[in-house]
This record gives C-alpha cells, structure tokens and sequence, in this order.
C-alpha cells in the first residue's frame, strides 16, 4: 500500500450484499416477476444466483446494469434434488437451508473449507422442531447440511440467538409458506438485531409481514401470505462504506458517500456515531453521509448491533489517542475467520498492544512499523488493513483479491477516491 491523505472525494459503493440475497430469496419464492435495481456482483451473491437457478427458479442477472430479473416460483421449488455450492457465503447456506425446507425431495448445502467450520446446528435445530429431517452429514453441526423436506409444518420452534442472526432471519424468509401460522422464540440475546429489522423490512417490501416484540425475542408470521413479484431497489452496501468512511477519519479528510442515509435499511451506518465518538465530524445529508476526520481518541464501545464493522473500527484505533475496547461482539469469532483472534494478530504486527477479551478486544496504540499482514480469506480483513495502509507507511497486504467475496472492485474504487494508486 501507498499512504495517500488526506483523502477527500465522494464515492458510492456497490449494492448491499445482505439486501441482495434477502431479496434474491423473496423474489425466488415470490409469485410473478421481480426486478431488483443496484445489486451486488460478488462471490457471495453469485453463489446465492447459482444455488437458485440450480433449482429451477428463473434468474437473469446483468452485470454491467447491477440488474436482477427474477420470476418466482409461487413458494412451490421446482427441484426436487440439488447438491448446492455455497463457496464461504453464510447468507446463502442459512437462508437457502430455511428456503429448501420448503421444497419436497432432498438437497445437500456445501461450501469451502471454512464453511466446514461455520455453525449453523442452531438453524438445522429449529427447522426440525417444524417437522424437517435436517441435519449436519459430518455430525459436527456445520455443513455439509443435509435437508429431507416435504414442506414446513408452521407452529412454534425455538432458534439460538447468540451466534449468528441468520438462523432467525432464514426461518423468516421462509415462514410465511408454512402450513400453519409459524411463532418464533429466540433463546438467549440475540446478536446483530438490525439485521433481523432489515429482514423484515425486505419481506414487508414483497408483502409478508410480522409482529415482533420491541428486542425480536419473539416473532409471530401468519400463514397463507405470499410475497408478491416487484420492483425493488438495494442501498449501497453500507458495510462497504465503512472502509471510506474509516478513510477520513484514519487520513483526517473528508469522505462523502452517496446513496445512504440515517434511516437507511443497514444499520451498519451506525459506524458514523463510532467515529463521531472518536472525534469525527459526520454529517447526514439527503440520500448521503459525509465524514470529516479529526484529533481521534480512544472510546470504549459495545459494537454488537455492528459487527461487520469491528475490523475497521480497530484499523482506526491504531491512529488515536489512547486505548479503544470493544465489547458484545463474541460471536464474530465464528465469521470467515476468527475475526477478534485474527485481527489481535494484525494489528500487533504494526505496533499496536492488543488484549483479547471474552466478548472483544482492548487495542492500545503504540509506535506503527510496517508490516506484512495476512487476510486469512477473509474480505473484511483486507479492506480494513487497506485503511491503515492509507495512512502509515509500509503496509502490505497478503491476498488482497480476497475482497472478491464481497466487493470485487474495492482497491479500483479506493483509487478512485484516493486520485491516484494506492498499490
């Protein structure tokens, strides 16, 4: 990487990868055609296409319009047998596992090395309770994932809250085909919350709708509604945007990005009040966000809601003053790699004194050094590390094509930010 800053420009990231499988799904299962605007051209959705046209749903994508035309199977799936791919993409096994659940004959869910590792018992668990032979072939509750189906019974089932919010947003993608209205509790506290909201959201655009509590630890869908074909518009991926966003502030520039707002559907844009903790300035503007960087300090802060963005906010940790400590954020250990682990290990390597905790991690700026850093295949990992190879020197970062799962032309956009190479 070349330090480039302060960086100053405006950008609009491609389609949210979480809104484009949620809508791939009900536009699947929906009744009529469906023409979704702005999606995602990636690793994640591709397999997601792949899955859905290997079973006899119609899907067209047009890569240089970001164009989807869909035409639904009216919740009825036409293959009665598949051995579906799913490379590393955890959207696409829980989603598709619920989905399949609807179907009658047999399917198989595997995917990449590490999707061997990934959980997904809890979901596997809670599709049995409504009447499916679903089960993990290894034993080890990861895929590859087995499902028997003939239809979902409907009724009340319990599904784990604490590792991933998938397992409840793949059952409710799928709940409102069941044959009885479908009740769900969530044991324990439930991670990533404004997910499930943007699963909602998604499903109430095509016309199912849900009663939920306030916390989502119990979610009532009425049988007997179907989604219905439309036309339907992604938000910029708003995950993506982090990294831009992180930029300014890691560079003390200034960063626009277009297409998303405060009420967006991804409440990933809560990285902007992370920043503004530290010190930023952000601005929420019409249908965009602007972020210009500052004196940064450290904050102790609870990023479960956010995730996604736990990398990038420790990237930014190593240029402020003081310690920053992030809590809730336990399960991240179970994503494309061990993302508290991992990135303890990065961020050591350019001079940062890091503190694994139970729930997250304490980082403690010290002296940067350059260093090499590793991606461990996982996406987030590059993008993240990009941000500090802007603003410090002698960064280089191992695998950076890794950022394919997700966003396939990050370091071409990044460029184009920054005006000049950035590798």
């Amino acid at each position: 990487m070349t330090p480039r800053g302060p960086i100053r420009g405006r950008i609009r990231p491609p389609g949210s990868k979480s809104i484009t499988n949620r809508a791939l799904v009900c536009a699947a299962l929906a009744t009529g055609e469906s023409v979704l605007t702005g999606t995602l051209d990636s690793d994640d959705t591709r397999v997601m296409r792949e899955a859905l046209t290997a079973l006899g749903i119609s899907l067209h994508h047009d890569v240089a319009a970001s164009v989807d035309t869909v035409t639904g199977c009216g919740g009825t799936i036409p293959a009665t047998k598949a051995d579906l791919f799913v490379g590393n993409s955890g959207t696409t096994v829980r989603f598709l596992a619920a989905m399949l659940a609807l179907g009658r004959g047999e399917y198989r869910l595997d995917g990449v090395a590490r999707m061997r590792e990934r959980p997904i018992e809890d979901l596997l668990a809670a599709l049995r309770q409504w009447g499916i032979d679903a089960h993990s072939e290894l034993g080890t509750g990861c895929p590859p994932v087995v499902i028997r189906a003939s239809g979902i019974a409907g009724g009340a089932a319990h599904v784990a809250g604490n590792v991933s919010s998938q397992f409840l947003s793949g059952l409710l993608l799928a709940a409102s085909y069941a044959a009885t209205d479908v009740e769900l509790n969530v044991d324990g506290e439930l991670v990533s919350k404004p997910y499930v909201a943007m699963t909602l959201a998604v499903m109430r655009a095509f016309g199912v709708s849900a009663a939920a509590t306030g916390d989502f630890s119990r979610i009532r869908v009425p049988c007997g509604q179907r989604y219905v074909g439309r036309r339907y518009e992604i938000e910029p991926d708003a995950s993506a945007a982090s990294y831009f966003f992180a930029a300014a502030a890691a560079t003390r520039g200034t960063v626009t990005v277009e297409g998303l707002s405060r009420d967006a559907l991804q409440g990933d844009v809560a990285f902007c009040e992370r920043l503004a903790k530290m010190g930023c300035r952000v601005e929420y503007g019409q249908g965009e966000i602007t972020v210009e960087g500052g004196p940064l300090r450290g904050i102790e802060i609870d990023m479960n809601a956010i995730s996604d963005t736990v990398q990038t906010l420790g990237c930014v940790a190593l240029f402020a003053q003081g310690p920053t400590t992030i809590r809730g954020v336990g399960h991240i250990r179970h994503k494309e790699t061990d993302r508290i682990g991992n990135l303890a290990i990065e961020l050591r390597k350019l001079g940062a004194s890091v503190d694994e905790l139970e729930d997250g991690l304490r980082i403690t700026p010290g002296p940067l050094r350059p260093a090499t850093l590793d991606t461990y295949d996982d996406h987030r990992m590059a993008m993240s590390f990009a941000v500090a190879g802007l603003a410090m020197p002698g960064v280089t970062i191992n695998d950076p094509d890794c950022t394919a799962k997700t966003y396939p032309r990050f370091f071409d956009d990044l460029e184009r930010l920054a005006g000049e190479p950035v590798r």
